[in-house]
């Protein structure tokens, strides 16, 4: 069985799908006006690892994701520019060229994280007569009412409003008034926003209402339902969406069509820095860009979130990054020297522990428990070399660390006093001793510092580093072999 925290019902759930050997699952992707962070991208990992692991119990996945190229504001409220709009004049490009550009780099930062490809990926742009047709039926039911921006949704019409609120949601009465003084309830919301009568915007189209945009709620319950249906099993998201973006996806879907659009509603938590929260408003981001240019491989910032459960906060620094990636370059070598091992049939010690990830894993996605079992697993003594890489193979359908690509001999290299290390384009971790993809003046400094740091000529060994780090390569000190690393930018 398979149990899952349900945000709508405040607790585990035993998880029953509605078709028995499908799941629909929808969750919401980018806004594509600029890069997505890695704050971002730990509630795609959680969406990733929530899909492995339906996948291992068996079930196909029908998995769509939207992404929003209109609509979404400068905020979670009625007010200010359409992000994409903003973007565009900072970066002096169309609308339609500044989406493409963060799409594209989303999908190939995903890529490089080993996240799987949505079953169907849908812009919003593709969705705005559905959009018009949705709001239609609010508005024929009477949900709705106009002033002088736009289209509002009236949330005291529906009954049981902000159904995934908790007690503290309810007695702020989450909502947004801000510079909307017209709205009749600080909970209302947009669903079609007017184009602003001084200006001329790229994306807009002709509605019953007049011309404008939709809003940014309206999309995901169009894109969502129209491919999977109503209800449909799974939707997940940050956590930060709970209060307005989905409550307000919940409230048009029960209005317009009297169901609760999806059964399950799950939501990962924020990552934070020293500072807070993790946020492009706050100017606090990482890029997985920032990722390769430290020599770090996205991947290893994928085991680091595997440590963490998907419903805690995540605490992201330099040094438990560090940590990830030495620890991931661990693990690859341990499964390097197992996967040399004969193979033999599998016992029923490892059996036993490949029934103990399945049970765990579908606990909630409890990754950290997992993950502990897997070090240990390494460590027994009664499995042979060969069942432990059967079994790092097995669990890692799950952690998505790609194991096995991963391979190396280590014979190739372990002799070579300087060691070079590459992150491929799919966010692997590649070892070589082959020189000649290092220009010469690198190397010659590196053997420069090895003699400067045997003759305890630490400033000197520094200055080289700073040299050799102001070219685009990292230098690390292992043992005795120093690793190279090459700075990466995509």
């Amino acid at each position: 069985m398979i149990y899952f925290y349900n945000t709508l019902t405040k607790k585990e759930e035993e998880f029953k799908p509605i078709n028995n050997d499908e799941v629909g699952i929808y969750t919401c992707g980018p806004t594509v006006y600029w890069f997505a962070h890695v704050g971002n991208l730990r509630t795609y990992i959680f969406e990733d690892i929530l899909k492995r692991v339906l996948m291992l119990n068996g079930y196909k996945v029908k998995h769509v994701m939207n992404i929003t190229d209109v609509g979404h504001l400068t905020s979670d409220s009625d007010s200010g520019e359409d992000k994409l709009e903003k973007g565009a004049r900072a970066e002096k490009k169309t609308v339609w060229e500044v989406a493409q550009f963060y799409t594209n780099r989303f999908l190939k930062d995903i890529k490089m994280l080993n996240i799987g490809d949505p079953t169907i990926l849908v812009k919003a742009t593709d969705t705005i007569k559905e959009q018009i047709d949705l709001i239609k039926i609010l508005e024929e039911k009477g949900y709705t009412y106009i002033i002088s921006d736009g289209v509002y949704f009236d949330t005291s019409k529906l009954e049981k409003y902000g159904r995934l609120w908790g007690d503290k949601e309810k007695t702020e009465l989450r909502g947004r008034i801000e510079e909307v003084k017209e709205k009749k309830h600080p909970t209302d919301f947009a669903l079609w926003k007017f184009s602003p009568k001084d200006e001329k915007r790229q994306m807009e189209w002709e509605s019953p209402w007049g011309i404008g945009f939709p809003g940014w709620h309206t999309e995901c319950v169009v894109m969502s339902l129209e491919n999977l249906g109503i209800p449909f099993d799974i939707h997940c998201g940050g956590i930060d969406h709970v209060s307005i973006h989905h409550t307000n996806e919940i409230a048009q879907a029960e209005a317009a069509y009297g169901k609760m659009m999806s059964n399950y509603w799950m939501h990962g938590e924020f990552l934070n820095v020293k500072e807070g929260k993790m946020s492009k408003s706050l100017g606090n981001i990482i890029t997985v860009s920032n990722l390769l240019e430290k020599g770090i491989s996205p991947l290893a910032y994928r085991y680091l979130c595997l440590n963490t459960h998907y419903r805690q906060k995540l605490t992201f620094s330099d040094e438990s990054l560090s940590f990830a990636q030495t620890t991931l370059e661990k693990l690859y070598e341990k499964a390097s020297e197992l996967a040399k091992e004969t193979e033999m049939p599998i016992s029923e010690k490892a059996k036993d522990y490949e029934n103990r990830f399945l049970s765990i894993i579908s606990n909630d996605l409890d990754v950290p428990v997992a993950l502990a079992m897997m070090w240990d697993m390494l460590k027994d003594k009664n499995i042979s070399g060969y069942e432990k890489y059967y079994l790092l193979v097995q669990f890692d359908k799950v952690f998505g660390l790609k194991i096995k690509e991963a391979v190396f001999d280590k014979d190739e290299f372990a002799s070579d006093r300087i060691i070079i290390q590459k992150i491929t384009e799919e966010g692997l971790i590649a070892w070589s001793r082959d020189m000649n993809d290092v220009p010469a003046g690198i190397i010659d400094m590196v053997e420069k510092r090895n003699l400067s740091r045997e003759n305890k000529d630490w400033q000197e060994s520094d200055n080289i580093r700073n040299v050799i780090s102001e070219q685009g390569w990292i230098i690390e000190d292992r043992n005795e072999q120093v690793l190279l690393k090459k700075k990466v930018q995509i």
